[in-house]
């Protein structure tokens, strides 16, 4: 089985922000987590509109900061900036499939087509910062082109010192189930990604070879699931840990911008449950914190 360092939270766009760092935090205070991924122009750019751009990483534990982009030097330079905010690691994004990363800015999974452009970003950020530097990506850009190997060991040529790989292909998106390959043979350690939900999807990746398991979309509404892996319980009442997040949301974003944004945790940590779809309706149309927090304490019977 896999140890509490070897079981990672996934970067997740628009969820695996602070506040929700923070949640996982309280239930895994040791694992690896990866920020949702930061854009290197904007990063190198100081855009004040995105608040990920001055977090202070020192405070948050064992974090890797993932960058996305396609010009060596501002990667570069967005990995020196993440090494001073105290990033325990850099984690480059070569799996994004969405188009406006991958295709309209040649960046994310679009490294995996470019591997002369994905080396030389990889070369330069290794060479700029003192701290680990991974990459993430996918198995390759469709099934006729499955060359994650290749970019592999142009990773471990670089420098690079462990890899996560998604079990799917850019064209499958998150569609169908994700397909682990036997990693036993690689240069560098490499993280399975993919349709891992329990501890009993750790059994197969340990058996290809592989050095951990990286948790994505099971995590949302259940940022206790890394400990669960370890034996760990789910808390006793759910909504409490709901108004913590939330309070956690309204602190680092301001009431304005968390309300609205927090309403898809609310429907992830309500899914499954009865009256869940009155619930997120309900919450859907809710525009103040304190009505937020009275919709949460009636829906999960908290006093």
């Amino acid at each position: 089985m896999f140890s509490n360092n070897q079981i990672f939270a996934a970067p997740l766009a628009g969820v695996t922000d602070r506040p929700f760092r923070r949640m996982v935090r309280l239930f895994s205070p040791d694992a690896p987590l990866v920020t949702e991924m930061i854009s290197c122009h904007s990063l190198v750019g100081a855009h004040k509109n995105c608040l990920r751009n001055f977090d202070n990483y020192a405070i948050e534990g064992n974090v890797g900061a993932q960058i996305f982009g396609a010009d060596v030097n501002l990667m570069a330079d967005a990995a020196r900036i993440l090494q001073d905010a105290g990033a325990k690691w850099i984690d480059i994004n070569m799996g994004c499939p969405v188009p406006k990363v991958a295709t309209r800015a040649g960046a994310g999974a679009h490294l995996m087509r470019d591997h002369r452009l994905a080396g030389q970003i990889m070369n330069a950020v290794v060479h700029a910062v003192q701290i680990p530097v991974s990459i993430k990506t996918r198995l390759g850009w469709d099934d006729e082109h499955r060359d994650w190997r290749d970019l592999i060991n142009v990773a471990a040529d670089c420098g690079v010192k462990f890899a996560a790989l998604h079990g799917r292909t850019r064209a499958q998106l998150y569609l169908g189930h994700a397909e682990l390959p036997d990693v036993s043979d690689c240069p560098i350690p490499i993280i399975a990604n993919g349709d891992i939900k329990t501890a009993g999807d750790l059994v197969l990746p340990e058996k290809l070879g592989f050095s951990g398991a990286m948790i994505g979309r099971a995590l949302m509404g259940r940022p206790w699931l890394i400990s669960q892996m370890h034996g760990g319980n789910a808390p006793d009442n759910i909504g409490e840990i709901v108004l913590q997040h939330l309070e956690y949301a309204l602190e680092y974003y301001g009431e304005k911008t968390a309300v609205p944004m927090f309403r898809k945790h609310a429907a992830w940590y309500s899914a499954g449950m009865k009256n869940s779809s009155d619930f997120r309706i309900k919450v859907n149309q809710i525009e103040s914190a304190d009505a937020l927090k009275v919709a949460i304490r009636d829906f999960w019977s908290i006093i």
